[in-house]
């Protein structure tokens, strides 16, 4: 780990998703000015959602032609399936932004008529050929939300994704939270990232923010495991900040 985390309070949630998505927006120019295509690893869940929405209100100079999409983990359900991480992303704000089709790079969806058990590791392998072949090797931002358990991605607590070090990409088929088949970067791939800002709201994300900034075994709380090459920023709102 190569980065000492910050911590940014904001008022609220709404206060921290405007916060982060304008940090976000700015690094985005930035890193175009500095001649770079942006790639970018978005997460899920309601706090990412308000992020979304906030980015697609105030959208800044930004060229989102030029901007690459990934997530850090995926539910393995059908491609309509509300549950998608990539869909709610697609609702929120990717379909309201002039963002080349071909530069969104979603992982497989579970097809109709088979089962999520047996087509999971597939879709992991493939996720990673895509990564392999589209990616620039390194993420420009990467997006967390953090759960009370401390998993971020699809790494849980005591689950045996949390320690493939030789991957991409793994298939979670027994996820302890609903739906149980998905798809996750690694830990070696989430911090192939320069900045990494962790998104975290409401009381009941306290206590694992606060586990994931003190030093301790990574199988018990996944968080403490991803730091950015050049920053971590966890955005929490007043609700889910540590103490002090």
């Amino acid at each position: 780990m190569s980065t000492r985390p910050s911590v940014l309070v904001h008022a609220d949630a709404d206060a921290l998703a405007e916060a982060a998505a304008a940090a976000f927006v700015d690094r985005l120019a930035s890193a175009q000015a500095a001649g770079a295509v942006p790639q970018v690893g978005l997460t899920g869940g309601g706090i990412a959602d308000r992020f979304h929405r906030a980015v697609a209100a105030a959208p800044g100079e930004v060229d989102w032609s030029r901007v690459v999409f990934w997530w850090g983990d995926e539910r393995f359900v059908p491609a309509d399936d509300a549950e998608r991480n990539a869909l709610q992303a697609r609702r929120a704000f990717l379909d309201a932004l002039p963002i080349d089709p071909d530069n969104v790079h979603e992982a497989p969806a579970l097809e109709p008529g088979t089962e999520p058990a047996a087509s999971v590791a597939r879709g992991a392998r493939e996720y990673a050929d895509r990564l392999r072949a589209h990616g620039a090797g390194s993420f420009t931002v990467l997006l967390l939300g953090i759960g009370p358990d401390g998993h971020i991605a699809s790494l849980f607590p005591g689950h045996a994704a949390v320690d493939v070090d030789d991957a991409m990409t793994v298939a979670v088929p027994n996820s302890p939270k609903p739906p149980p088949a998905r798809i996750s970067l690694t830990l070696p791939a989430l911090n192939r990232a320069d900045a990494v800002w962790f998104l975290a709201s409401g009381a009941e994300k306290a206590e694992a923010v606060r586990r994931s900034l003190e030093p301790g075994p990574v199988g018990e709380i996944p968080a403490r495991g991803v730091r950015g090459r050049q920053e971590t920023i966890y955005y929490v709102d007043e609700a889910a900040a540590p103490p002090g």
